[in-house]
């Protein structure tokens, strides 16, 4: 990465080395388990929002319990009009709560006054989808801007900026404009502005929703090394599962603002339980192309045509997808049509599509002896023989 982040890094490993060490730096499985333990940074305590609407008034959120722990990168997805932007903007009171508190640090937010609510937001820096850049500023001014209002003095400005722009990527724009960059330079430097104050907290409200998929993971793995890091408590809404996927630790799923299903990542992605989160995930797990929906029998025609599985790990077993295991396991004539599988948070997750023609034995039989090996088995239907 950038030379900051390399420096942070080094001073941490020192640290490492003589014992303290980083739940970042851990193989994932302890990692996680160190997370499960950290201390509680954020709690939502029994949250609405209500506002006023020509047409009555309009419940945002609702019972809304949640812990945010300190270290993490979090996630909130849901649709359109789901709460997701009220309850992020609740935790720098951009937002108040028409109920319920806000506890950043065990304290209740809702009760500072105008100088705790200043100093609150220093602690918390944010970054948006559309940037916010002033066009008439240089990348230079618009990271140093917060510091100008804060009353801090130039030189230190100046050097505070200079570790900023290099630590995201950019110590060669300091003088360009807005409209000198690309969508991801800009959020590079609005990454920037939202780290001025050393944050503890950093929200990104649709970080990534205004880039291109590229400029995306980039931009993606930029938050994941700040987190790594400078220990940063990174809370994320976003309206798609690849983000989610991409970097959170942990993710809440909201519909009509309240909590439907939250949970560990691979928890979530590989055994969702609520409609609404396998409505989100179903563009990254489509299961069957349009050709073979198409083809697809209910019932076989032939004795030639192919039974078809999908056979699914949800990551809660050690489970790897065994292939040998499976051709013998079923056998016959076993094709792989489709796999989807994947490593999340040191778990295996995701689906496999396979056909089986000739096989010694009976439906009920073969399912059986899938199951041993998988999760879950469906059966989907029948491909015609050639």
């Amino acid at each position: 990465m950038t030379g900051s982040i390399t420096s942070i890094r080094q001073a941490r490993n020192t640290h490492e080395a003589e014992g303290d060490q980083s739940s970042h730096a851990l193989p994932y499985a302890l990692a996680a388990t160190t997370l499960e333990h950290a201390e509680t940074h954020i709690r939502f305590q029994d949250i609405g929002k209500t506002y006023s609407g020509e047409q009555g008034p309009v419940r945002a959120l609702h019972g809304i319990d949640l812990v945010v722990r300190k270290g993490e990168i979090f996630g909130i997805i849901g649709r359109s009009g789901a709460g997701k932007s009220s309850l992020l903007r609740t935790i720098n009171r951009l937002e108040q709560p028409s109920e319920g508190q806000v506890l950043i640090d065990g304290e209740d937010i809702g009760r500072y006054g105008t100088s705790e609510l200043v100093a609150l937001r220093r602690r918390i820096g944010m970054i948006f989808q559309h940037f916010n850049l002033l066009s008439a500023k240089t990348v230079r001014q618009n990271v140093e801007l917060p510091l100008k209002v804060a009353g801090v003095p130039r030189q230190e400005r100046q050097q505070k900026v200079a570790s900023l722009l290099k630590l995201v990527g950019l110590e060669n724009k300091h003088d360009a404009y807005p409209a000198q960059l690309s969508g991801g330079q800009k959020q590079r430097v609005g990454i920037a502005r939202a780290l001025v104050h050393d944050p503890d907290i950093l929200l990104c409200d649709e970080a990534t929703s205004a880039l291109d998929p590229e400029t995306t993971q980039a931009i993606l793995a930029l938050l994941r090394d700040i987190n790594r890091s400078l220990g940063l408590t990174i809370v994320l809404i976003t309206h798609e599962m690849e983000v989610i996927r991409e970097i959170c630790d942990r993710v809440v799923v909201l519909e009509c603002g309240a909590i439907v299903e939250q949970g560990p990542v691979w928890r979530v992605f590989g055994d969702p339980h609520h409609d609404v989160t396998r409505t989100l995930l179903s563009p990254l797990q489509q299961t069957l192309s349009d050709d073979l929906k198409a083809h697809l029998l209910t019932q076989p025609l032939r004795q030639n045509d192919a039974l078809l599985l999908e056979l699914r790990l949800n990551g809660t077993n050690s489970r790897e997808p065994d292939l040998g295991l499976l051709f013998s396991a079923l056998g016959g004539q076993l094709t792989l049509v489709k796999s989807a599988i994947q490593r999340l948070q040191g778990r295996t997750v995701g689906h496999l599509l396979v056909s089986i023609r000739h096989s010694p034995h009976a439906q009920e039989e073969l399912i059986k002896r899938a199951r041993r090996i998988f999760d879950d088995v469906e059966v989907l239907g029948y491909v015609a023989a050639d």
